[in-house]
């Protein structure tokens, strides 16, 4: 199991009297994409957050790395290398799109290394080069999905942790950003991605589950889930 960057074990969330997560275990291998798939209110968020510690787990372990990083806080969690990109992009809207790529960069020391993973999500980005003096607030909403898949790269991840990307986002845009993942992890950043869009997370990934009221009721190759009947039917609109 050398090569499991994170796993998540047995863990259990409550919300007040909801159980909103029940035992989930999953594991990451380095240099995947993984998703979890599954109908709004499954628990997929809540497991994304409870990782980062952004929300109380009641049971259950999260390793890093051979590390145990169940009960750090959240800015310990990134320092060791796990970035979340939240659900609703979450930019800062006042901040010129040059500040809020350096808000995530902000424990590091080394100049050089800030440059040259700039010049990488420019890259990626073109347009955020373009719009470097605007502020965050201005851009359009593709735009500023963008920005916060940049900004979630310049805390410079082994683990990139990704909420409904495409979330609201035209077709031609959605087809982008799943293309930037596959580059993200082209190089050599692991990735977790949470995607209502299955048909489009299952293309991209090597691996999925499937959650369904916290529970996971189904793991797979994803190429294998793609071509599961049930998985089909359920969350892929395919009869």
């Amino acid at each position: 199991m050398n090569d499991v960057v994170l796993s998540v074990e047995n863990l259990h969330v409550h919300y007040g009297n909801i159980h909103a997560v029940k035992g989930i275990s999953l594991h990451v291998k380095k240099g995947q994409i993984v998703t979890l798939i599954g109908a709004n209110g499954a628990g997929k968020s809540t497991t994304l957050k409870a990782i980062m510690n952004l929300v109380k787990k009641s049971s259950g372990k999260v390793i890093f790395n051979g590390n145990d990083i169940t009960k750090l806080p959240t800015h310990e969690i990134v320092l060791a290398g796990i970035s979340l990109v939240p659900e609703g992009r979450r930019i800062f809207p006042n901040l010129t799109v040059y500040e809020n790529l350096m808000m995530a960069a902000y424990s590091r020391k080394n100049k050089d290394e800030i440059e040259k993973d700039l010049e990488f999500v420019f890259s990626l980005f073109p347009r955020l080069k373009e719009r470097l003096k605007q502020p965050g607030g201005t851009l359009s909403g593709g735009e500023q999905q963008m920005l916060a898949l940049a900004r979630g790269l310049m805390s410079r991840p082994k683990l990139l942790m990704l909420d409904e990307p495409s979330l609201g986002l035209a077709p031609l845009l959605v087809k982008e950003v799943f293309d930037v993942i596959k580059k993200i992890r082209e190089e050599g950043v692991t990735v977790l991605l949470i995607e209502q869009n299955a048909l489009g997370a299952l293309k991209i990934a090597d691996y999925g589950y499937v959650l369904e009221t916290g529970r996971i009721v189904l793991e797979d190759e994803a190429v294998k889930l793609l071509n599961n009947e049930g998985v089909k039917k359920a969350y892929l609109g395919i009869a």
